[in-house]
């Protein structure tokens, strides 16, 4: 088992996960500003996305190049069981599902007046929230919580959560170690501490969004075992000239590890 997830599995499966995060506040990230209050259509954002990728145009999961039109260059030994033709081309995925954020609006569970089809039949869902509720437009077209993924692999994450697998748990796409069972996703290791951080800018950014405190265990080791790295700075960096809005959590990290 390699070094880091030996950790891990100590720190959660062991139980000594409580005496090692004892000093750690749950809640570190209270009182940071507001998320995004400037782009509300989520086309608009995936084109912003676009232009802040284009000098570092690799997938977010398993490290493929793509091309100014979202061609996917996949790399050597890549598989997958679904989706064959979406892995021709790149997504922009919610690291943080949009049904998770989705859930506490009542047009995403019950539906809305106004959400009805061209033939009178209500809806609800994501549609529904997109129509009717600004908060839900704003948190969805949040810059931050944007990644560009290989479709296929989009599809097959879907909204399910985070977490660790142990005892060789093989690779759903072959080459890129990216996890599915059942409704569980272990990320490759290079992508962990960047989920950690999303996942905690978007409980400070949005005071309705909590993390579980399962969630947050992990999270925590993730953010601590596998720091920034400069393009993870220079895309806050960017994103924030965009949005016109900070992601505190990246930017203290950035600093102390001199990205800044």
């Amino acid at each position: 088992m390699h070094i880091k997830s030996l950790i891990i599995f100590l720190f959660l499966v062991l139980g000594i996960t409580k005496p090692v995060l004892a000093n750690v506040e749950m809640h570190p990230f209270s009182n940071l500003p507001e998320g995004n209050t400037r782009i509300e259509s989520f086309s608009v954002a995936k084109k912003h996305m676009k232009k802040i990728y284009a000098s570092h145009p690799e997938t977010f999961y398993c490290k493929a190049k793509f091309d100014a039109k979202g061609r996917v260059e996949l790399p050597e030994g890549f598989e997958t069981p679904k989706y064959e033709k979406r892995a021709a081309r790149i997504e922009w995925e919610h690291v943080v599902p949009a049904e998770n954020f989705g859930r506490h609006e009542i047009a995403w569970r019950e539906g809305h007046p106004s959400c009805v089809d061209k033939k009178g039949k209500p809806f609800k869902g994501r549609k529904c929230a997109e129509l009717v509720s600004k908060d839900f437009r704003l948190a969805q077209a949040d810059l931050f919580n944007l990644v560009p993924s290989v479709g296929a692999v989009n599809a097959l994450r879907s909204n399910y959560g985070f977490t660790e697998f142990y005892g060789g748990t093989p690779n759903t796409f072959g080459s890129c170690s990216m996890k599915i069972v059942g409704r569980k996703v272990e990320p490759p290791k290079y992508s962990k501490g960047m989920i950690a951080r999303t996942y905690f800018y978007f409980e400070s950014a949005y005071s309705w969004f909590k993390i579980s405190d399962q969630m947050r265990r992990i999270f925590t080791i993730w953010n601590n075992i596998y720091p920034v790295d400069q393009w993870e700075c220079e895309r806050a960096q960017k994103i924030a000239k965009i949005q016109k809005s900070k992601n505190e959590i990246v930017m203290r990290q950035c600093k102390a590890h001199g990205f800044m």
